[in-house]
């Protein structure tokens, strides 16, 4: 073979592509970075964005030596703490957009973007959000970066507000098709807001509904029938709420004025189940219009043996409703369920975030 030549996407992701959902790799590392391997997934897997989180960052910088003369150098300038840490991650960031900005050019804007969270210890602080999303977008200095805000009721007014200030938001841990319709609210006002001011309306946003969490939740409560059914089918929910939305006309208004549509992405998509197939949610949730952010290990098993059978809502409308009763007749209180695992999931985001903090200031002294 040519040395020279390009390489062969790679089928089955490339299947997905074709079908019109985005793949994204839910990990960053300098590592990654460094040694060539996510230009890699962008020129074979069909990769066109990447997320982080705080639990992502702590594994990175903790696992690797690769941080530590930025660390020692930012130490000597007098950073610490979250200051240090925004600085460390958005470097990496920065690198990755950069990767991504032929993408995002190529499509306008509407793919290849990164993501940076907010520091979860604002979570119940609105005003403290808006100020970190207007923040890191200006430290950032990209224009393919996403600030990630939760999606929980003290983040609604800050994601209508970052929106409203032009900044990109990755609307983060929505478990319910109602959360997801929140959130899709909120950039609606946010955008409805720029046009009545007279400003541009494309400031882009994606929603986050977390899937695989669902089913590790009500795991030995329901019966073996229903074993791993329940995110697939909240997923299946939001995303015919999510063509029902596209349809409205506050919807079609602000996209005939230039606004890209906020686009619905699955989340948590890693298969939690050893007894499930490990490309079980990116099987399922395949559909145009949309992204799937996925773990390395779950986008590498679906390169080597997934397929693309047909999209989500070929014939099956009226499969989460049934699949939903189903789950509520076994004594599951989902809407219940769902506030639950919002809150849980911004609580571990909290434990990440204080572990990085302290992984960070280890590192600062190991260097020092």
């Amino acid at each position: 073979m040519n040395a020279h030549a390009s390489p062969r996407p790679n089928a089955a992701t490339r299947g997905l592509h074709d079908l019109g959902q985005s793949l994204w790799l839910d990990n960053i590392t300098r590592d990654l970075l460094d040694n060539g391997t996510l230009a890699r997934y962008i020129a074979e897997l069909s990769v066109t964005g990447l997320t982080s989180n705080p639990t992502i960052f702590a594994g990175a910088i903790g696992g690797s030596p690769a941080y530590d003369a930025g660390i020692a150098a930012r130490a000597k300038a007098g950073l610490s703490g979250e200051a240090l840490f925004v600085e460390l991650a958005l470097e990496d960031l920065r690198r990755a957009a950069d990767l991504f900005l032929p993408v995002f050019q190529r499509t306008g804007g509407v793919d290849g973007w990164v993501s940076m969270e907010v520091s979860p210890l604002l979570a119940s602080d609105t005003t403290g959000t808006i100020a970190e999303a207007l923040h890191i977008h200006r430290l950032a200095a990209r224009p393919n970066l996403f600030v990630k805000i939760p999606g929980t009721p003290e983040g609604l007014p800050a994601i209508e507000e970052a929106i409203f200030a032009g900044v990109p938001v990755n609307v983060t841990l929505l478990f319910s098709c109602a959360q997801y319709e929140a959130a899709a609210e909120a950039w609606l006002r946010g955008i409805e807001r720029r046009l009545d001011a007279g400003l541009d309306p494309r400031v882009d946003s994606v929603a986050s509904l977390f899937i695989s969490r669902w089913d590790a939740a009500v795991a030995g409560k329901v019966a073996p029938a229903s074993n791993n059914r329940l995110g697939i089918a909240v997923g299946q929910q939001a995303w015919l709420a999510y063509r029902g939305l596209l349809a409205t006309a506050r919807w079609k208004r602000v996209v005939a004025a230039g606004a890209h549509p906020q686009r619905l992405l699955w989340a948590s998509t890693g298969t939690k189940d050893p007894a499930a197939p490990d490309t079980l949610y990116v099987e399922a949730l395949a559909a145009s219009d949309t992204v799937n952010t996925m773990p390395e290990k779950t986008l590498l098993a679906f390169a080597d043996h997934g397929r693309v059978a047909g999209t989500i809502g070929a014939g099956r409308n009226g499969e989460p409703a049934a699949t939903l009763a189903m789950i509520r007749a076994a004594g599951v209180d989902i809407d219940a369920l769902a506030l639950k695992l919002q809150q849980d999931g911004a609580a571990a985001f909290v434990k990440s975030w204080h572990e990085l903090l302290g992984t960070l200031d280890a590192r600062m002294k190991a260097v020092g």
